[in-house]
Formats: C-alpha cells, structure tokens, sequence
C-alpha cells in the first residue's frame, strides 16, 4: 500500500490517498475496512485489465464512492513511479473512463464535464446555513454547490457539519472569485461528513462541475482554481466539449506493507 499526496508537488500538502494495487477485487467489506483504518478521505484500489487498462475503484471511511479525482492521480502517480507504466493511462470506473498521462508539470487528469444543473432552492437540511445571501445554487449528481459570490466569503464560512451530514451521501461546495485578477480564477471549499469526510483538501471531481460554471461565468476555458482548505491545493483546469482536464502533481508520502488476518 502507497499514501500519495495529489495535487500538490511538496509533501504534507494537497490532498492524501491510499492507493493499494490488486490482482484481484478484496471483498468489499475488507476494502472498507483498510479505508476506515487509513482514516483519510479516499483510499483507492486498482486492478489490471487484459486489455491493458485498469480498474479502479475509490472508498470514503462511510462507504464506497462514485468519483474521485485526487485518488485517481494518486493512483496515476503510483504506477507512473512504482509500477512500470510509461504510456497514457485508461481507467475504468463508476463514471465511465477516466484518463491520466504525464506532463510537463506533473501529470494530465482527464475527467468527464458535469455541467451545473439548476436548482431553484437548497434542500432544507442546508438552507439555514449560510450567513450570507448567496449568488447561485446549482447541483450535479452527487453534490450540491453554492457561489457565495466572492472568494473571502468562502475562506470564512463556517460549516455547520452536523446539518450537512443530514445530506446523506451527497456533499456541500462552496465556490467564489476573487475581486482583482490575480490567481487564483475561483475558490472552492468541499464537505462531505455523511461520507466521513469533514472537509476535503483538494477535491479534483467537484471540478467537472466548478470548471464550466466558472468558464462560463468568466468567458474563458483555462482557469486556475485553488481550494482554500487547511492544507490548500491548486488546479490548472481546462474546459473542452465533453471533458474537464486538471494539471497537477503529486509525491509519495509512504511505502507500507498491511497485515490482514486470514480470517477477515
């Protein structure tokens, strides 16, 4: 097993993931089992195909997820250094197939574009929490985003954890811009307790929404986007037709070897 840091090219920074690479599938509750003793935001376990693509799957501490950016280039990164890949890398997963090579700096996530879908009110689990008034809502279909309209509101919110862990498995962005034109383009911030995690460092798949509704906020289609976490991380986006690229590096924190007892 690895622990990678994404999106960030010096350690204890950007976002950690577990990677593990497989032969084979471990049972699913042995798999959510390692997740919950790594106790980070995603671990992340991949297996070779005969066709010579991958097949990787992600878990939160909760439960099994459906897209994962920063594990993705963990994973990447992994195979990259440790494992022998050379070529552009193909996985397949929940949300169909993810691509990842490398770059000039670092490597090259290739993601699927969720457009923004509008919604007209929050749910009432979260509708209370915000102090001040908001300047869009919009969802996609695993999180709910809100633009507090500028990027100082959203370095101060304050999360009520409690009230968005009532969202289930569904997870809470807050985005903004920043008044001048200095980097970074938008500012984002990502929580999702009911999957076990409070607030995430750097989330890469929030961006295949984030990065059309800033592009077409701000009228263009290479942005820079910095989540304003503790640890902080920042993303080289880039928007085409069908899919959302992300820049971004990574560096390995740990090389470990895991004890399972025959009988689990």
């Amino acid at each position: 097993m690895y622990q990678v840091d994404a999106f960030t090219d010096q350690l204890f920074a950007g976002n950690p993931a577990a990677v593990l690479v497989l032969e084979d599938w471990l049972p699913d509750h042995l798999m959510l089992a390692i997740t919950q003793e790594n106790n980070l935001a995603e671990t992340a376990f991949v297996k070779p195909r005969q066709d010579g693509a991958w097949d990787l799957r992600w878990f939160a501490p909760a439960h099994e997820v459906d897209f994962c950016g920063h594990a993705t280039l963990a994973t990447a990164h992994i195979l990259f250094t440790k494992q022998g890949a050379s070529s552009e890398l193909v996985f397949h997963t929940r949300v169909g197939e993810l691509r990842v090579s490398k770059a000039a700096q670092g490597y090259r996530l290739d993601i699927p574009r969720l457009d923004p879908e509008a919604i007209e009110s929050l749910p009432l689990e979260i509708a209370e929490i915000f102090s001040v008034p908001h300047a869009g809502m919009f969802r996609n279909f695993e999180n709910i985003f809100v633009d507090l309209g500028s990027a100082e509101a959203v370095r101060n919110f304050v999360p009520d954890l409690s009230a968005i862990s009532r969202l289930g498995s569904v997870g809470l962005v807050v985005t903004g811009v920043d008044a001048d034109d200095a980097p970074p383009d938008f500012v984002s911030r990502y929580f999702a307790p009911g999957a076990g995690i409070p607030e995430d460092p750097v989330t890469g798949s929030i961006h295949a929404t984030l990065v059309p509704y800033w592009a077409a906020k701000l009228g263009r289609d290479r942005l820079m986007g910095f989540q304003a976490s503790a640890r902080g991380g920042w993303l080289d986006c880039e928007l085409t037709e069908k899919r959302v690229l992300l820049s971004g590096n990574a560096v390995t924190f740990m090389e470990a070897i895991i004890l399972i007892p025959q009988a689990v």
